[in-house]
């Protein structure tokens, strides 16, 4: 076999998904800034009404940028210390058999459908919490980061994981053999190795969370309106694209908003991207030097 087969294989792949890239970007690119010309762009970011069907149609993102912003940022403050603990202890503390066990478990929930807990959203988490806090209703900005955060969960401590078992374990054994208690090595030694690798792994579930649809669709509340508290309803970029595409006339300034409205997510998730290769960057450049 031609050792230089499996070269062009991986640059062939390589390619080919860089063309799908650059297609769906031009495609976003065509159908989303012929919005422009009903809107002005300061108008479309920072207006606060959503309301594409009316003559003229009201096409302010802001309550859509806003809702996708807030699910995706409490979700990570309820998730991301949560998958760093469970990190940690599957790195440092559990024992070697039932690592074996937690470690593929926590893989496999990464891959549980997300309409599945938009579901469990609905018809569990969103009747408690309407007779639990007195609400009108149980589906709102809560009820979404909470499943959004359970979602993210195994992907972030997955990485985590990795990241601290990449932590040179000579660096352990001599932390102990100074007299160091396992919690002062995790402290001092392990977790500030890790750290840009726990950085891009806390990046790249944020960016997993924000492009989610089902979830936010079924019990973010559908509101596209700027909460004012965790229990107010709220309608992210996301779930508008899904709820309101189907019935969109083509070529409409609706349909050519909501395409806007894709490429605003691209920008944000590939920002995310950039960010956490930096951070990978950086942490490399540093184990170097």
């Amino acid at each position: 076999m031609d050792e230089r087969i499996p070269g062009w294989l991986i640059t062939l792949t390589a390619s080919v998904s860089l063309f799908i890239i650059l297609f769906l970007i031009y495609f976003l690119l065509q159908e989303g800034i012929p919005t422009l010309r009903e809107v002005s762009l300061k108008e479309l970011l920072l207006g606060f009404d959503w309301y594409p069907t009316e003559e003229p149609p009201a096409l302010g993102m802001a309550p859509l940028i806003v809702g996708s912003m807030t699910v995706t940022l409490l979700s990570a403050v309820m998730a991301v210390p949560f998958s760093f603990l469970i990190a940690i202890f599957l790195s440092e503390v559990a024992p070697s058999w039932f690592r074996e066990i937690l470690k593929p478990a926590l893989e496999l929930l990464g891959f549980l459908p997300s309409i599945v807990l938009g579901f469990l959203g609905m018809v569990v988490l969103a009747p408690w919490l309407q007779e639990r806090f007195d609400l009108l209703s149980g589906l709102n900005l809560f009820n979404a980061s909470l499943l959004m955060g359970a979602m993210i969960v195994p992907i972030v401590a997955s990485l985590a994981e990795e990241s601290l078992q990449a932590v040179p374990r000579e660096l352990r054994d001599a932390c102990y053999a100074l007299g160091a208690t396992r919690w002062e090595t995790i402290r001092k030694v392990v977790l500030p190795a890790a750290l840009p690798g726990l950085l891009s792994a806390s990046l790249l579930g944020i960016m997993r969370g924000l492009g989610e649809t089902m979830v936010v669709l079924m019990a973010a509340g559908g509101a596209a309106l700027v909460p004012i508290s965790i229990f107010d309803p709220v309608r992210p970029l996301t779930s508008a694209i899904a709820a309101e595409m189907g019935e969109t006339p083509v070529g409409s300034a609706h349909y050519h908003a909501l395409f806007f409205a894709g490429l605003l997510l691209l920008v944000m998730t590939l920002g995310i991207n950039l960010i956490s290769m930096w951070i990978e960057k950086k942490g490399k450049e540093r184990w170097m030097a």
